[in-house]
């Protein structure tokens, strides 16, 4: 029978986390893959294997089109192959679009990465935005994991319709 201390350290074990970084396209300042996968796993809640793929405009348009019948590049994408004993799946980040959307936003490129990167690994994790309690579930989650992180309230001063 474990003791309350062992049960205890269970509790705070973090979950384990096999990271892959691809960066498949010329982008300035795409963040460190440290901070990528530092960011990942803040955001798991159990053991995951992921590739994080940074892409150009053309692949992001490529794959919004072909898996979610969306003719645009948008900002970030999930892929989730497996969700047995371990999460397994990929998230793309389309690197023009992020940076495109920091500066319109006025946000730090970084913290907009961090963001995507929460986003697409909660997505990874089962949770969704398709209607307003999802959506409002989903968002609370990110903020908190950010803030953990040191990050600011994405949604703060932000229109309903630039949401992620």
């Amino acid at each position: 029978m474990p003791t309350k201390r062992t049960a205890s350290a269970a509790k705070k074990r973090k979950a384990k986390l096999v990271f892959a970084l691809q960066v498949a396209c010329n982008a300035a300042r795409v963040p460190a893959r440290h901070r990528l996968r530092a960011w990942a796993q803040a955001s798991l809640k159990r053991s995951a294997r992921l590739t994080v793929r940074v892409v150009d405009a053309r692949e992001g348009r490529s794959l919004n089109r072909r898996f979610r019948g969306r003719d645009y590049a948008t900002n970030v994408l999930t892929f989730i192959y497996d969700n047995d004993r371990y999460l397994n799946g990929d998230i793309a980040l389309c690197a023009p679009v992020i940076a495109r959307e920091a500066r319109e936003q006025d946000k730090a490129l970084d913290a907009h990465y961090a963001h995507l990167v929460v986003h697409g690994v909660l997505h990874l994790q089962g949770f969704d935005h398709e209607d307003a309690e999802e959506a409002e579930t989903m968002e609370a989650r990110e903020v908190r994991i950010l803030s953990k992180l040191g990050y600011d309230n994405p949604y703060e001063d932000r229109p309903d319709e630039g949401r992620v």
